[in-house]
């Protein structure tokens, strides 16, 4: 088992700024040896083969072909909008 000393876990939480009493250090210390023996097990798994992945479910975009399309009503197209003003959309003045 990897051993955690008293002064590595007030080495860290000084670094953190964090201020721990003497119950709390000895609990971290006991607390950090436990993940490193869970990580120490994890190293033995053979992940030879397996590939790197950043996601547990794989997502694909669904992307589609760039179509110019030319509109012959310029009307019909702002009637889509919220706000018009002679020909163009009316936006909201940003500074």
């Amino acid at each position: 088992m990897i051993k955690i000393t008293k002064g590595e876990v007030k080495k860290v939480a000084h670094l953190a700024r964090l201020e721990l009493n003497e119950d709390e250090v000895n609990k971290h210390a006991e607390q950090l040896e436990k993940i490193l023996e869970y990580i120490k097990q994890l190293e033995k798994i053979d992940t030879f083969d397996v590939p790197c992945t950043t996601r547990a479910i794989e997502v694909i975009n669904a992307f589609r072909k760039d179509e110019k399309k030319n509109y012959d009503s310029t009307e019909e197209i702002l009637e889509l909008g919220p706000s018009i003003e002679d020909k163009y959309f009316k936006v909201p003045k940003i500074l």
